[in-house]
């Protein structure tokens, strides 16, 4: 299964309880943090949610 590659480019500071949750629940804690997760609808549900805050990339 593909993966996706997350790292936080914004600042969370003024964002909504529930983007910061779905950050944390993507496991990003912090700026110009890098994680790599599955690529799940639920994953892609999170990240339409927190776009604007990150950038993804798929890796194989």
């Amino acid at each position: 299964m593909a993966k996706l590659r997350i790292t936080q480019v914004i600042s969370k500071n003024g964002e909504t309880r529930r983007q910061i949750a779905n950050l944390r629940a993507l496991g990003i804690r912090r700026m110009h943090q890098t994680v790599e997760v599955e690529d799940t609808p639920i994953t892609r549900g999170q990240l339409e949610k927190i776009h604007h805050l990150v950038k993804y990339e798929v890796i194989d």
